[in-house]
């Protein structure tokens, strides 16, 4: 209404402007006041909705965790056969390259996470979690094809994911010869080696 107090943008609208400043500006740009500029409220207002700068992270990271979710659901859910699929969750898996958005923001919440508490923790863990369960489905189904050899599907995820965790931390800080093209080469050579049922 004319004259009338603005309303705060919706939760969704300023988590979208935190993560597109992460990915314009940098993590270390990304302060309450900047953000607060960026989406028309003062900092204050957004410590109200969020009481700290390691909670908005957090509610960031699981905002684009959700998008995430919904691609990996969505690549998951076609008629491809397993390995595809897996081929597909290891491209949404690894970051685009050095500063990768979604990445810089996990590095950091993760950083954070030493002194974090029970309710942070828990929530990081249902990220985790989100992936894994993914994974570990897809394994089986590929096994019970006979497409993948006769692995245990929870713990071939798990060195999996730390593999993938590994490269991709490599990737998003840019270290030298670690490239994404150089390690989706390496975990697909992996891949072919030790899942391959006629390998």
């Amino acid at each position: 209404m004319a004259g009338g107090r603005r309303q705060a943008p919706p939760r969704d609208e300023v988590l979208a402007a935190a993560m597109e400043m992460i990915a314009e500006r940098g993590l270390e740009k990304l302060t309450m006041a900047a953000l607060g500029r960026e989406v028309g409220m003062s900092s204050g207002h957004l410590l109200y909705y969020f009481r700290s700068k390691d909670e908005l992270l957090l509610r960031t990271l699981e905002w684009s965790e959700g998008r995430l979710g919904a691609e990996r659901g969505r690549l998951l859910a076609r008629g491809d056969s397993a390995r595809e699929r897996l081929d597909a969750y290891v491209d949404l898996y690894v970051p685009d390259g050095l500063g990768d958005p979604h990445w810089t923001l996990w590095l950091e919440v993760w950083n954070r996470s030493q002194n974090a508490d029970d309710d942070a923790r828990d929530r990081q863990a249902a990220i985790e979690g989100a992936w894994h369960r993914d994974l570990v489905a897809l394994i089986a189904e590929g096994v019970s094809r006979g497409e993948f050899r006769p692995v245990d599907p929870d713990r071939f995820a798990a060195r999996l994911r730390a593999l993938l965790d590994g490269f991709s931390i490599h990737v998003a800080i840019g270290l030298r010869g670690t490239d994404r093209a150089r390690i989706l080469g390496h975990v697909r050579e992996f891949l072919d080696e030790s899942l391959l049922a006629d390998a």
